[in-house]
């Protein structure tokens, strides 16, 4: 009797103990994304969000997390951005897409003539991802989703090309 007690208490202590070394947890999301600029009205842009494990393969996360957007910093015009759903929305796949009312958070950094040879950006929008209590890094946008004034610069662009 000693010895079937000792036995089958051996033998879950081993089950226990292989099926914990065999699990994986959550321990980091990463926010990538083709470009960190939203352009156009109605511009896009795909985010993906992907869970590292302590074990085993990545995984695809994108339409499971919880985005949060937050505002940072000012539009061209030194004017706060607004809380989404101004400027921009995110759907739950990760899709991104620029909003009335369209904003430019890029100011001319240098001019040449009527060029601009660099942009330097004002403001941009804060996205974290959070799925399982795990957040991921912030990822920033900056939006090109409004020409700018027509004297500066001269040919109202905003922003750098995607």
């Amino acid at each position: 009797m000693k010895r079937t007690i000792l036995s089958l208490t051996s033998l879950t202590l081993l089950t226990l103990l292989a099926v914990s070394c065999g699990s994986s947890h959550l321990e980091s999301i990463t926010i990538t994304a083709p470009a960190t600029e939203l352009v156009g009205e109605g511009g896009t842009l795909q985010l993906t969000a992907t869970g590292n494990y302590s074990y085993g393969p990545s995984n695809d996360l994108t339409q499971k997390v919880t985005y949060t957007i937050t505002p940072d910093g000012t539009d061209v015009n030194s004017i706060p951005l607004p809380d989404p759903p101004a400027d921009i929305t995110i759907s739950p796949t990760g899709m991104l897409t620029a909003v009335d009312p369209f904003v430019c958070t890029f100011a001319p950094g240098n001019t040449t003539g009527t060029s601009v040879t660099s942009w330097v950006l004002t403001g941009s929008y804060k996205i974290v991802a959070t799925y399982n209590g795990v957040s991921s890094q912030p990822f920033y946008v900056g939006m090109a989703s409004a020409a700018g004034e027509s004297g500066a610069p001269a040919n109202g662009e905003c922003g750098p090309s995607s």
